[in-house]
């Protein structure tokens, strides 16, 4: 497969679009991006890299971290990770407080908010410096040892995260918080503040395709048992509630982040990570969608 090829060709055709998305603006930090970057790195299981555009710089990953978080807590926990959070699409928006009203305080999945922060009280309890460990982990599986937290996007967050806040409350009242809701919240802000580029979390995302392994050394980051189930959150969670157009245009478990990015896996072939600010009203980035949807028509691949 010619993948240079093919991404050459998708940048020529998404340049005759108007993108149509708006730069997220409630956390007010995102709103200083450039919101014409576009960027998409594709890394295979041979370990080759191909690109066009932005896919080198760095920006705000959000919600994408969230995978990351999750590998780390499922490598303490395992299956009892699953008493503490469920694995069901929500169907809600991702800062819902109705649906934990309803299910006494267990998220439906660890991919919105909710989840995201049980998760972060699971690390908050096993991790004597919980940042640290994630960064570390992220560090090692990118290949990248200059990935970092942006502190301004972090305060940014933190200066507006009162639903968050409100979220991490109501599930501590029904007994599934443990630590203190500020330091969960603290940590959690910064978590999804790391800054990455396309590149980064193309290769980071290659142990999904690889059953759990670096493709470099072979060596072992979560089982093959893991890596799959987590592939399968991604597909039935990964993009708030347009879980199932992303499953239904592109095919591909993945992750998106409200900075724009998207991350993609094709188990067994490769990852794939695409970043334009501007999202669509379901807060998943316009021109990322329609990207990855034109990769998976050009290639004929998808896991269907």
């Amino acid at each position: 497969m010619d993948y240079q090829l093919i991404l050459n060709e998708i940048k020529e055709e998404v340049s005759l679009l108007e993108n149509e998305g708006l730069v997220a603006n409630y956390i007010p930090e995102l709103t200083n991006v450039d919101p014409g970057k576009l960027g998409m790195h594709l890394h295979s299981v041979d370990n080759k890299g191909y690109s066009f555009g932005d896919a080198e710089e760095k920006f705000s990953i959000q919600s994408i971290s969230k995978v990351f978080s999750l590998i780390l807590a499922y490598k303490v926990l395992d299956k009892d990770i699953w008493k503490r959070v469920d694995v069901e699409p929500s169907g809600d928006p991702f800062n819902s407080l109705t649906l934990l009203e309803y299910e006494n305080g267990i998220p439906r999945n660890p991919f919105i908010n909710s989840g995201a922060i049980v998760v972060a009280d699971i690390l908050m309890s096993h991790y004597q410096n919980p940042k640290e460990a994630l960064l570390n982990f992220v560090r090692k599986i990118s290949g990248n040892p200059s990935i970092d937290y942006n502190e301004k996007v972090a305060l940014s967050e933190k200066s507006h995260g009162y639903r968050n806040a409100a979220l991490a409350n109501l599930m501590k009242s029904f007994g599934n918080i443990q630590n203190e809701v500020n330091d969960i919240l603290d940590f959690y802000f910064y978590q999804c503040s790391l800054e990455m580029s396309c590149k980064d979390l193309s290769k980071a995302f290659l142990i999904f395709a690889n059953k759990g392994r670096l493709v470099e050394t072979e060596e072992v980051f979560i089982e093959s048992r893991q890596a799959k189930r987590v592939n399968a959150i991604m597909q039935t969670c990964g993009f708030y509630d347009e879980s199932g157009e992303f499953a239904f245009r592109v095919g591909l478990p993945g992750k998106s982040g409200v900075g724009g990015g998207i991350v993609a896996v094709h188990p067994g072939q490769y990852s794939v990570a695409v970043w334009s600010p501007r999202l669509n009203e379901k807060g998943n980035s316009y021109m990322g969608m329609e990207v990855l949807e034109r990769l998976t028509t050009k290639t004929g691949y998808s896991i269907f």
